[in-house]
């Protein structure tokens, strides 16, 4: 056995060390706890007693007083992961291919693209928040010079489905990179055997381009299931959590820190919040997991 190999890779284990024990204590640990105290009725006010109680929390969550609210936000949070992760991906597929051509100026469109994703959520919150402005942003001139009028965030018909697009715009720079990188890796060869072939456009795309993209359409997915089953800043930031825009994740918000609307006035509920995050964890996992699962399958098979 060489000692110099093993004393480098001592060495090697020594430089992680630190960022691993960092990663511990600051996020695995307060990770960790969050399962213990799902099951005590601990609000978070300093010098308040808690003590355990079971799954009292659960049984609140699927049958308390809040319970209608509760599951709305359950069903919501799911709504909101399928059209966003179907129509995102769907779209991103599109641009990418687009952008894949020979498209004049498409360095600039591929920047223009990717742009959003360099705003911070409240950078684009404001974007948005100004666009739709029903006082007299561009769309409400829109809308007005239609005949029409609308609160656009503050109508609670439509305001989710608001959402659910500002989520996209600011999701799709990734996902469009994801697939230009898995378009590039396709060998030129295939693609000029299917045209000698005789092979349509679309055939061409069907059968030999969303094949081999199936890597980056099963990494598009699983991103965007888990980034939108836990997001929440945007929707604090366009909304508050108001006009039937509630999500799961903004749920433990409210619940744990009190944040939110009518925040004045809901009490502290850590335990409910802790459990309510372990129903979002479970959730995600499972969504995620299956999904992963399927579409590794789905590679093997194409």
């Amino acid at each position: 056995m060489n000692p110099f190999r093993v004393r480098g890779r001592s060495v090697a284990w020594l430089g992680v060390l630190p960022g691993a024990a960092l990663f511990g204590i600051f996020a695995l640990l307060p990770a960790l706890a969050v399962l213990p105290l799902s099951f005590t009725n601990i609000t978070g006010v300093p010098n308040v007693p808690w003590k355990f109680i079971g799954f009292a929390n659960y049984v609140e969550f699927f049958s308390g007083g809040q319970a209608s609210d509760d599951l709305a936000s359950f069903r919501r949070t799911i709504v909101f992961c399928l059209v966003v992760t179907i129509v995102q991906t769907a779209i991103a597929l599109a641009i990418a291919v687009l952008l894949n051509s020979r498209l004049r100026g498409r360095s600039f469109y591929r920047a223009v693209v990717f742009l959003p994703t360099t705003l911070g959520v409240t950078i684009i919150g404001l974007i948005w928040s100004l666009f739709f402005d029903a006082q007299g942003g561009p769309a409400a001139s829109v809308v007005h010079a239609l005949g029409g009028s609308s609160a656009f965030f503050g109508d609670p018909n439509i305001s989710f489905y608001l959402v659910i697009f500002v989520q996209m715009w600011m999701g799709m720079g990734y996902a469009v990179v994801i697939f230009l990188a898995g378009l590039q890796t396709i060998p030129l060869d295939l693609m000029e055997a299917a045209v000698v072939d005789g092979a349509s456009p679309w055939a061409r795309f069907r059968r030999v381009t969303f094949r081999l993209l199936a890597p980056s359409v099963t990494a598009n997915v699983v991103i965007a299931i888990i980034g939108s089953l836990q997001s929440y800043q945007l929707i604090y930031v366009l909304t508050g959590g108001q006009f039937n825009t509630k999500v799961l994740a903004m749920q433990v918000l409210q619940d744990g820190f009190g944040t939110g609307s009518g925040s004045g006035s809901l009490p502290l509920q850590q335990g409910l919040a802790s459990a309510a995050s372990m129903l979002q964890f479970v959730l995600i996992a499972v969504i995620a997991l299956v999904a992963l699962f399927y579409l590794r399958r789905r590679e093997v098979d194409l």
